[in-house]
């Protein structure tokens, strides 16, 4: 009956990431996603039994009651941070597991004649080493990501040395089952989860965010082989491959190497993260109100809209969509352009507008839409400035060169909503802002596209 159960979850999870590979079967993604996890927990209380089942009850009860209320009360703003908070969990679940099946080998059949097997070592070294490098590197993301800690330049040949000494530690491990060895083994894996994170851009951190979901999935395989519990190596596994696969098409959508993105290795020390400043001189901007905005959009024949981590801090997706349900009123053409790294984690504006009900069919993708800049009237800009900033593709000391960005630039005029005229994440000027062509509207982002709502109104 377990197996049988197992296998229909697992089912159920294949159809959940099929789902949500499209906004349109996102919906019933998530309602398969669901069910089998319900399908997942009875299984798991049919194969160990139910003699603990209050415990179990209220541990599940606690937990989910602080999931439920961190996610009602969590902003669209802080969304990653969430994520990057439950990464971390999964990971420190591995390390605790792992220590537990070391202290405890009989509760979980891993106990040979000569003490725990050489199999199970392995899969408890490997556990606890992947889930500690989760645990670290979530907690640093998170902090990278609220805006806590910034970045920091760590040598690329400082975490190879601890990457050897961890591997070393590993192997030793295995061989002999020492407990201080399989301490030492998690307190390494404690410390270079950090450092390779540390290093990271602010422009690279959605793929760093999903490399992190693809790191707790590996770490949640590895408990399933030392729980020998089939379907949390199977979810494990479509977690841990899934999270890799976003993570190498957000690198190849930057135009860059995972390795480049993990280990900044590409780069000269002191001009990783540079901030890139414009000469006080050259900052000549013109700004605009929300009257000569909506002048410029009510006499266009096209109009593309490019949201970015600002209409995720003002909670203007709403605002937004308002403003492009009165322009196709007036027969003008809205569209809206995506960067794969777009806000802070994979898909963040694509779940901002999607909140706001906007048609999936309207949202285009980088490759997609960037020719049709030059055809484009006006470009309406809420708070994304890396992806489109210029210095990207002319600036090789910038931290950004090489990641292809939305030409936002060669349409007729370039609208900027921004709180002031600061740099963005990644600590760079964009040189769009002081452009014959732009225009910047500046003020809270929702506050300003309702000002040009009730103007085109």
């Amino acid at each position: 009956m377990t197996d049988v159960i197992y296998l229909l979850a697992a089912v159920c999870f294949i159809f959940a990431l099929k789902g949500l590979s499209s906004p349109s079967g996102a919906y019933y993604g998530n309602w398969c996603g669901i069910i089998g996890m319900l399908l997942a927990v009875l299984g798991s209380y049919i194969s160990v039994g139910t003699s603990d089942i209050l415990f179990s009850l209220i541990a599940i009860s606690i937990g989910g009651g602080i999931g439920v209320i961190l996610a009602k009360n969590v902003s669209m703003a802080s969304l990653p941070q969430m994520v990057a908070g439950f990464h971390s969990l999964v990971g420190l679940a591995a390390v605790l597991v792992a220590f537990s099946a070391y202290w405890a080998p009989e509760l979980f059949g891993i106990f040979g004649i000569n003490g725990i097997r050489k199999s199970s070592l392995l899969e408890i070294g490997i556990g606890s080493a992947i889930g500690a490098i989760t645990f670290s590197g979530s907690l640093v993301a998170f902090l990278k990501l609220e805006g806590i800690y910034r970045q920091t330049n760590i040598p690329i040949c400082a975490n190879g040395i601890l990457g050897a000494a961890i591997l070393g530690l590993g192997v030793c491990f295995v061989e002999s089952g020492n407990a201080t060895t399989l301490v030492l083994l998690a307190l390494g894996s404690f410390i270079i989860g950090g450092t390779l994170i540390a290093p990271v851009g602010g422009a690279d951190m959605p793929v760093v965010v999903s490399m992190l979901n693809s790191y707790s999935g590996w770490a949640a395989s590895g408990i399933g082989f030392t729980m020998q519990n089939d379907l949390l190596i199977i979810t494990g596994a479509l977690v841990g491959a899934s999270g890799a696969i976003l993570s190498y098409i957000m690198c190849r959508g930057m135009n860059r190497s995972l390795l480049q993105v993990m280990f900044a290795y590409d780069q000269q020390p002191e001009v990783q993260g540079k901030n890139i400043l414009i000469p006080a001189e050259s900052k000549n901007y013109h700004s605009g109100s929300a009257e000569d905005v909506a002048f410029i959009l009510k006499n266009s024949r096209s109009v593309i809209i490019v949201p970015g981590y600002g209409m995720a801090t003002s909670h203007a997706q709403y605002a937004v969509k308002e403003m492009s349900d009165v322009l196709l009123k007036n027969n003008i053409s809205v569209k809206y352009a995506i960067h794969p790294v777009a806000g802070r984690m994979p898909g963040h504006m694509n779940v901002l507008l999607a909140e706001a009900n906007v048609s999936h069919e309207d949202v285009f993708e980088l490759d997609e839409i960037n020719k049709d800049f030059v055809s484009c009237d006006a470009v309406y800009v809420v708070g994304a400035n890396d992806i489109t900033n210029t210095a990207a593709r002319n600036d090789p000391t910038c931290s950004i060169y090489g990641m292809p960005i939305l030409d936002v630039g060669r349409s007729k005029i370039v609208i900027f909503l921004k709180r002031s005229m600061g740099s963005g994440y990644a600590g760079i000027d964009n040189q769009l802002f002081y452009a014959q062509n732009t225009i910047m509207l500046l003020g809270d982002a929702k506050k300003t596209t309702e000002d040009v709502v009730k103007a085109l109104s």
